[in-house]
């Protein structure tokens, strides 16, 4: 997203229960969710339907990605199309276990650092030739190589070994700690023992590539569905630019008996009001983006309205590193004076819980949710006026005099367009500031996040990976994620605890206290705890998404 931008169309506390990784291919129960909270019960997705006609649908997206590369993007825009048509060596079932992907099964030494992967027999690309261990050791060593511009590449150096030296040229292939063994064994050997690694190897910055096209065709690989070979359960056999992407069924994939969908179209469709119109019409079968306001409509109406868990939050970059959003009490000010009750109720218009911090509830150790009892960091679900202008008093600028014209950054979307304007108003008015307003295609706007040339940017998170970590690097110095450029040598070495901490509960706790150093700092401007929801007609079934917002489509039926 990633970094994982949010559509910010719904919020909601999620509960779900994590298990850190076994030692087997035995699904790992990591989420406790209801696998539907459909508003109306004959839209379930885990419904069993008969076929009816052709097993073709339409489902539009509301963002064009970055690109289509699991290697490169971290962009969640582009996930749609990455889990479709892309497996790696783990996935998730209906149920939200974690199961084996092209791995049947795998071992973790007593010591916790080397995990031996067991690929199924007779793997395939989408192109019919063989896929082997070999193919895993090509795509990392690409991730980590710097020329590919691998946005997700700290959650590869992070946790193998030597991965970061590979990447800094000081290791060779042969020291990296990712090996085939065979053409069916791959090993990975880690830099310490990490108990939710299989967790993470469900990011699809793991995902195979296969060597021959990337080489042949460079960049462009992605560009054309004659090179755009892939592994998953679908492939790639239609392109046109900024308007869709055509997937069919994968007859090549290990398990394409299953597959019950046989084309699979994602339109782009940018404009909300006119992708509802599009569904409400039939000429498309869902929707990934509600407007916000016709959602309250089209649940009473039972339009189809979907609504998963999500361990995600909606949140606002500030960029830490410039002036004067390097003073804590100036991001205090900003986070002060947001109404987010109003957001909530008059923008948003959905049930929400407001977010006082970056970190989303939903991770239980021992059944109780990590976040419980924790602070609010003196934030409240509405304005607090006075105590956000004596921040921004204290921090110099007395009822606003003496401070620059703030300038508010989002990408293009309806929802976020919305929800910007207001928070623009709360801004002049509770902080009697001058606010400026801006926006810009997705791609060119998060380029500017990147490189920090924002001052407070739309933004946010959903988990990669069900486990607290998957939040962590967001506020960690030099991580690639860290877009808000904060930086707190404490909040450094607790995040590094966690990441080596095998005790769940001992982890939890530092993970409680990193987040709480952070909040504590007003490292974001946090609004609300999300949920997803999309538009689905009644006659598909089969569908799911996890907690991570990925949506699933190879067990779809269309009756």
């Amino acid at each position: 997203m990633k970094k994982k931008a949010l559509s910010a169309l719904l919020a909601g506390a999620l509960a779900v229960s994590l298990l850190s990784a076994c030692s087997s291919n035995e699904p790992q129960n990591i989420s406790d969710v209801s696998a539907s909270t459909a508003d109306d019960t004959s839209t379930a997705a885990t419904a069993e339907a008969a076929p009816a006609g052709a097993q073709e649908m339409t489902f539009v997206l509301n963002n064009i990605p970055d690109g289509l590369d699991p290697g490169v993007t971290n962009n969640s825009f582009a996930q749609y199309v990455l889990i479709n048509c892309f497996e790696g060596l783990v996935t998730y079932d209906e149920s939200g276990s974690l199961v084996g992907g092209c791995a049947e099964s795998w071992d973790i030494s007593d010591d916790g650092l080397v995990y031996t992967f067991h690929l199924r027999d007779g793997l395939k690309w989408s192109d019919g030739t063989p896929f082997t261990a070999n193919d895993f050791v090509y795509s990392i060593q690409r991730v980590l190589t710097p020329s590919t511009a691998a946005q997700y590449v700290s959650m590869v150096t992070g946790y193998i070994k030597n991965a970061q030296e590979f990447y800094d040229g000081t290791a060779t292939a042969d020291d990296l700690g990712v090996k085939a063994i065979d053409d069916q064994t791959l090993e990975i050997t880690l830099i310490q023992p990490t108990s939710y690694f299989i967790d993470v190897l469900s990011m699809w910055v793991y995902d195979p590539v296969q060597q021959a096209t990337v080489e042949a065709n460079g960049d462009a690989w992605t560009s054309s569905p004659e090179t755009y070979v892939c592994n998953g359960p679908f492939k790639v056999t239609g392109m046109s630019l900024n308007e869709n992407v055509i997937l069919e069924k994968n007859e090549n994939y290990w398990d394409a008996e299953n597959v019950t969908l046989d084309k699979l179209t994602f339109r782009y469709i940018l404009d909300n009001s006119t992708a509802l119109t599009a569904y409400e019409s039939g000429e498309v079968d869902g929707i990934i983006s509600i407007p916000s306001s016709d959602y309250a409509r089209l649940k009473a109406e039972k339009a189809g309205v979907q609504v998963y868990p999500s361990y995600g939050t909606v949140y606002y970059n500030i960029n830490c590193s410039v002036a004067p959003y390097d003073n804590p009490l100036v991001r205090k000010a900003l986070c002060l004076a947001i109404d987010r009750q109003s957001l909530i109720d008059n923008v948003v218009q959905v049930d929400a819980e407001p977010a006082y911090s970056f970190l989303a509830p939903g991770y239980s150790v021992d059944g109780k949710d990590i976040t419980e009892g924790r602070s609010n960091y003196g934030l409240s679900a509405t304005a607090d006026v006075e105590a956000a202008q004596a921040a921004l008093a204290e921090a110099g600028y007395p009822n606003g005099e003496g401070f620059p014209t703030l300038q508010l950054s989002y990408y293009q979307d309806d929802t976020v367009k919305k929800i910007v304007e207001a928070m623009a108003e709360m801004l002049k008015n509770n902080l009697n500031i001058n606010v400026e307003v801006s926006s810009n295609d997705w791609a060119i706007f998060y380029e500017d996040v990147q490189q920090g040339n924002y001052e407070v940017a739309a933004m946010g998170w959903s988990a990669d990976y069900l486990n607290p970590m998957s939040f962590l690097p967001l506020f960690k110095t030099g991580d690639s994620s860290n877009n808000s450029f904060y930086s707190n040598p404490e909040y450094d070495a607790l995040v590094e605890q966690v990441m080596s901490e095998s005790d769940t509960a001992k982890a939890a706790e530092l993970t409680m206290q990193a987040a709480d150093l952070a909040s504590k700092d007003y490292c974001c401007l946090p609004l609300y705890y999300k949920s997803n929801s999309f538009l689905m007609h009644d006659n598909i079934s089969g569908y799911y998404m996890t907690a991570s917002s990925n949506l699933y489509f190879k067990h779809v039926v269309v009756s």
